[in-house]
């Protein structure tokens, strides 16, 4: 576009500068004929009048000549002049205007010859003609005639207003021509062949030439030899493909290729249309600047390379304070910034919709209504109205671009959008449905606390799909459904037909990626021991190191937390001054009052427990409240002697397993609540009772005191277990059993 812009500049320049020296050239060459023309008329009728004005010298001029500068359209007059220049007799409305003497007589008696020239006579343009008069070859006076020359001036005037226009027409022509030939002959030819490049690289495109071009065009040469690349590209890519699909045919590990594979083959070119509140890449200011964000979690990690594959399009609330300035005219961007590869399209909502919807119903409702955490749920009337509203705002969205589509994979997460695939559902039957819940799904005693018990459970039935951490959480929502709703249950198939539609209802434990290398990240402490060198930044001087990552929120167990570390060194005295707990805790929801009550409370508990046992160097609690990025966090899961898991009630609860992740060293014990998802996978660590302070103190004290062996052995079939289950796996797991959904699978026959 610069390129374009600046060759329409220099040829408008160009164009400019020729029309204004055309111009001038042309105005000159037409004043000078018009003034000889002038001339010369003046010259013939000064030359028939010689005769008969010589004897006229110092006598008033005859009528006949009065009559005469009448006759003649632009002669506006005659004059006598004597040797001194001055007036001896002229038609009658010159004398007033003629100064005396007449220079141009003057000059015309002393050269003895005719003189001609464009005079401003009272303010207009007029051809003097003088003419020597004489008398027996003596000069006795002069003769001037004077003609209108104001035609002239007219006549050039048109001449560069008619030049102006031609000028602008030429620029206009000058401009479409330029745009229309580059964009025909070069930019449009470039912007083909970098996206026949763009797909040829990625895999997307079809090898051979890719456009039709003249033979001898410019752009002729780079294209053959692209072609030729891509050739080589894409023979290089089959091989590469051929052996990834034997590893992936042979191989038990899910990595990013594995899943990128499986992708290609379970959905065979279809979209998916992924659905969450939060979205995968948030814009904020920085500055003056907007920088781009990926919010922590899980959900990025597991789904943003599904979606790369698919070229799919990811649906989430817009909550950067950048959002909107980044988006197109339909609320959408391609991501990522360093290289797109999927749609991400923002949905806005209002400050009192976030309100009603996010804060209120759904975490003020229904997470402590699913988290049995003695945290009474609060339900209000405008939330649920909120809720349904924002819901429904999110239909409207995606079924605006899943319009075309023919039945189109839709992938809902989370209890935020527990209307969303009903909705969805009753205009599109034809889609296919999936709904993950990532949180616990409470029995139905707890459940029923809920007004809008039947409303939240049709919603989520709408779903052909519907998947849950752990089976116990299956088998409570089937109870759930069976005592609330008319269904039928199909426990064999894990399933649930009401209103002739099919609701599989399935587990998928989420994990982590199980990344073995983190050089860059404890590349500053090769120096010194790593859990010294914590310690040292922090002030604190101990011997062993607990850690603890939560989101600072009421189902996490934190203060149960901290008094066992207050009842393990009441305990075991030994550890007073040896062992520091280290809490990194992320503030979440602060202005909810039970979150905000909540926030004091854990450093209340911190600040006394530190109050009774901290000496000089040493304390035993190291409350650290901030939004901590993985490079913070991962040095202390690398160096902790234990981790601390003490959920009241959890999903799955990833911080377990990204700390067994971390540890490829085979070092650490896990201490991991019986509440959480995870529990049920890593049976190698202490599993405890957060409930119980007595035994999470006893836990801390085993695990400071387990043989190196112990702690190898239980770490390595922990990490197994992660290898194995990691967040490719339940990626791939996911998207291919809602891809592999039939027809039959979700709706069953009204007979």
């Amino acid at each position: 576009m610069k390129i374009t812009f600046r060759l329409m500049v220099s040829l408008v320049i160009v164009v400019a500068i020729v029309t204004a020296i055309f111009s001038f050239y042309q105005v000159n060459e037409e004043k000078s004929r018009m003034t000889a023309d002038l001339d010369r008329r003046a010259a013939i009728l000064a030359d028939s009048l010689k005769q008969s004005v010589s004897s006229l010298v110092g006598a008033e001029l005859p009528e006949w000549l009065n009559q005469l500068v009448v006759k003649y359209e632009r002669l506006e007059g005659v004059a006598i002049f004597g040797l001194d220049g001055k007036i001896i007799t002229a038609t009658p409305a010159l004398k007033p205007i003629i100064p005396q003497p007449f220079p141009a007589v003057v000059k015309t008696i002393l050269k003895n010859r005719p003189i001609g020239e464009l005079m401003d006579i009272s303010g207009r343009e007029t051809y003097v003609y003088i003419l020597p008069l004489k008398t027996d070859d003596k000069i006795t006076g002069a003769m001037a005639l004077f003609n209108d020359a104001t035609y002239i001036g007219v006549r050039l005037k048109e001449i560069w207003k008619y030049n102006l226009l031609r000028f602008l027409t030429y620029t206009l022509l000058i401009v479409l021509i330029t745009v229309v030939v580059i964009r025909w002959s070069i930019t449009g030819p470039i912007a083909q062949i970098a996206q026949w490049m763009r797909e040829a690289r990625t895999g997307k495109g079809k090898v051979g030439r890719p456009t039709q071009i003249p033979r001898g065009d410019i752009l002729a040469p780079l294209i053959n030899e692209v072609t030729n690349l891509a050739k080589s590209l894409t023979v290089a890519r089959a091989k590469a493909d051929a052996a990834a699909r034997q590893r992936f045919n042979a191989a038990s590990l899910w990595t990013a290729s594995r899943l990128k594979e499986q992708m290609r083959v379970e959905l065979s070119g279809k979209k998916l249309f992924l659905v969450s509140n939060r979205e995968p890449y948030m814009h904020i200011k920085d500055g003056y600047l907007v920088r781009c964000i990926v919010p922590a979690g899980g959900l990025v990690t597991a789904l943003d390379p599904v979606m790369r594959i698919c070229d799919g399009l990811w649906l989430a609330h817009g909550g950067g304070e950048a959002d909107r300035e980044m988006v197109d005219a339909n609320d959408k961007i391609r991501v990522p910034p360093e290289e797109p590869e999927y749609t991400l399209k923002r949905v806005w909502l209002s400050k009192d919709e976030e309100k009603g919807y996010y804060y209120g119903f759904s975490n003020e409702g229904l997470w402590p209504l699913c988290h049995i955490a003695h945290t009474r749920p609060v339900f209000r009337l405008e939330d649920w109205i909120s809720y349904q509203k924002v819901n429904e705002k999110f239909a409207e969205n995606l079924l605006q671009e899943i319009a075309g589509e023919e039945s189109p994979l839709v992938l809902i997460q989370d209890y935020h959008l527990a209307l969303l695939p009903l909705l969805v559902k009753e205009k599109r039957p034809d889609a296919r449905v999936a709904l993950f819940w990532h949180i616990p799904w409470p029995n139905p005693e707890a459940f029923a606390i809920c007004p809008w018990q039947q409303e939240i459970l049709m919603g989520m039935l709408g779903a052909d799909l519907l998947g849950f951490h752990i089976q116990f959480h299956c088998n409570n929502f089937l109870d759930t459904v069976d005592r609330f709703l008319e269904s039928k249950t199909d426990w064999e198939q894990f399933s649930v037909c009401r209103s002739g539609h099919t609701t599989l209802v399935k587990p998928f434990p989420i994990s982590v990626s199980f990344e073995n290398s983190r050089d860059r990240e404890t590349a500053r402490l090769e120096n010194m021991p790593l859990r010294t060198q914590l310690f040292r930044e922090k002030g604190v001087r101990a011997r062993y190191l607990g850690v603890g990552v939560d989101r600072i929120d009421y189902t996490k167990g934190i203060p149960e937390r901290f008094r066992a570390v207050e009842r393990f060194l009441e305990k075991y005295p030994e550890f007073i001054g040896e062992f520091t707990f280290v809490e990194l805790g992320a503030p979440s929801r602060t202005h909810i009052k039970k979150y905000h009550d909540f926030m004091a409370e854990v450093e209340e508990t911190a600040d006394s427990i530190n109050w009774r046992f901290q000496t000089g160097e040493w304390k035993p609690i190291l409350f650290l409240k901030a939004h901590h990025s993985h490079e913070e966090i991962y040095p202390f899961y690398k160096a902790a002697d234990v981790c601390m898991v003490t959920s009241l009630h959890d999903g799955m609860n990833l911080v377990a397993k990204e700390f067994v992740s971390s540890r490829d060293d085979g070092d650490g014990v896990l201490i991991l609540s019986q509440f959480t998802g995870a529990s049920r996978e890593l049976m190698d660590a202490l599993i405890i009772n957060p409930y119980d302070i007595e035994e999470m103190a006893d836990a801390l004290h085993r695990s400071l005191v387990m043989e190196p062996q112990e702690k190898s052995e239980r770490m390595g079939r922990m990490r197994t277990v992660i290898r194995e289950n990691n967040i490719y796996r339940w990626a791939g797991d996911l998207i291919a059993a809602l891809a592999r959904l039939r027809p039959s699978d979700s709706v069953e026959g009204n007979q």
